[in-house]
């Protein structure tokens, strides 16, 4: 599948757990999104800097019948647009015009997220039990800002 039009559909922080809500607009640093918190020293970091999930999975999992919305799984960037099939440790990607990063790994679900899933089944989004359907997790390699709608490129 060829690369869309892909975009930013939602930017999402909070102050520890989840769910993680909606900005407009915020600042990337090596160490995540501003204004992002982690409840649990297993998120954050260097290699963990930021969490991103495809709409597209999203949607297709409420159709499944879950609750999960954007922000709900704990990801910061929600994208649109993308083959996340492609999206695989390794890949980089342009999010906007400055900032630049690099998938580090699948993310793990853990019973944090239990309620964006019918009869708390998060490992409904486990790359081991349904390849392809991870979040993942991303280092920051070029700091910069990032906006809603704007366009994201996998390298």
């Amino acid at each position: 599948m060829k690369q869309l039009n892909a975009y930013i559909f939602q930017i999402s922080t909070s102050n520890g757990g989840v769910p993680k809500l909606g900005l407009h607009q915020t600042k990337v640093t090596e160490l995540g999104l501003v204004g992002d918190q982690h409840r649990s020293e297993t998120h954050g970091g260097p290699e963990r800097a930021i969490c991103l999930y495809s709409l597209e999975r999203i949607l297709a999992l409420q159709a499944e019948g879950h609750p999960i919305f954007p922000g709900s799984a704990g990801e910061n960037v929600t994208v649109s647009g993308l083959d996340w099939s492609q999206i695989v440790p390794g890949s980089r990607l342009r999010l906007g015009e400055e900032v630049l990063v690099e998938v580090t790994r699948y993310t793990s679900p853990c019973n944090n997220i239990a309620g964006s899933f019918v009869d708390n089944q998060y490992e409904r989004i486990s790359q081991i039990r349904y390849p392809g359907w991870s979040r993942v997790y991303a280092r920051v390699i070029r700091s910069g800002n990032i906006r809603v709608t704007d366009r994201v490129v996998l390298l």
